[in-house]
């Protein structure tokens, strides 16, 4: 934020409050003191936030989060430090004095880097599949989780909940198209996956680049893609100028002749292997024979000799 950005907010503050000391009102953290630390007594409340020792919280094996960006943990912590942690983590209790992350594990890491001592959480019970569904559903609509992260965690949940993705689109609260979509993606060459994945290419580059079959074309305009900084539209048009070649590939290759396949089939008598026979417009071509052995050579040499040929 610019300096002269600053100042308008500020001003902004002031005109709503009077004169205040700005800096105090945003330094000012976000606190749960007033909030009982767990244990303290026999019955709690677990709908409410409790704070809950650091120790006692370990991370969650079923984070579908794969990397941490170490900058942005620091911006958090430093947040952190200023406005304390808004949202609590959630978690689960595993025994008296320990607690798994259900979901908030990125914030969790970001409190310890702070120096915070205890954390305020939600506490809820649930079992491992329970507990891999809030994660994921909580994970895929608050936490900026990369489109192959989304994807493998949609995969995860219809593999390991045996979900349908009409089911799985009710979990995460998306429409089924935007779910299958996702699910593509992991089809796309690991290349292609990886360079989505660290934001080289976006959602919709990887979407085109599925209408293709072919995997070396798609990393090779992927590539191509990165190179020219190429939008979504430019990738269309060039992958329609592809299919329009193609089409007009295929609409030059002309049927044969009856006479030719007639050749193809007394010379398939003496060869293994595939004989290719092409044709032009004009009846130029070419016919290319792909022998096993010297004895194929020597059969089909025999067999002209007999036919004085």
């Amino acid at each position: 934020m610019s300096k002269t950005q600053r100042d308008v907010l500020g001003n902004g503050i002031k005109a709503l409050f009077g004169d205040v000391n700005v800096d105090d009102l945003r330094k000012k953290p976000v606190g749960y003191i007033n909030k009982e630390i767990v244990g303290t007594k026999e019955s709690q409340d677990t709908s409410d936030i409790l704070r809950i020792p650091m120790d006692m919280i370990e991370p969650n094996p079923f984070q579908p989060r794969m990397s941490f960006d170490q900058d942005a943990l620091n911006e958090l912590a430093d947040s952190i430090r200023s406005f304390g942690l808004i949202q609590p983590i959630t978690v689960r209790k595993k025994s008296e004095n320990k607690y798994q992350i259900i979901s908030g594990e990125r914030r969790y890491r970001a409190c310890r880097l702070a120096g915070m001592d205890m954390i305020p959480a939600y506490i809820r019970d649930a079992n491992d599949q329970g507990m891999l569904e809030m994660a994921i559903v909580e994970n895929i609509q608050r936490e900026n989780l990369d489109p192959i992260e989304v994807a493998m965690s949609y995969q995860r949940l219809i593999e390991e909940c045996s979900l349908t993705q009409e089911k799985m689109a009710e979990r995460v609260g998306k429409k089924r198209a935007s779910v299958t979509n996702y699910l593509r993606l992991l089809k796309l060459p690991a290349k292609v996956q990886h360079d989505l994945k660290v934001g080289l290419l976006s959602v919709g580059h990887a979407k085109v680049l599925l209408s293709l079959d072919n995997q070396d074309l798609q990393d090779e305009l992927c590539d191509l893609v990165i190179k020219n900084d190429l939008s979504v539209r430019q990738l269309e048009e060039k992958i329609h100028k592809l299919n329009d070649t193609a089409k007009e590939k295929k609409q030059k290759e002309q049927t044969l002749p009856d006479h030719y396949y007639k050749v193809l089939e007394h010379m398939g008598k003496f060869f293994t292997n595939d004989i290719s026979l092409k044709r032009n417009n004009n009846g130029k071509g070419s016919m290319t024979i792909h022998f096993e052995s010297d004895e194929e050579i020597e059969k089909f040499l025999n067999a002209l000799e007999e036919a004085n040929l």
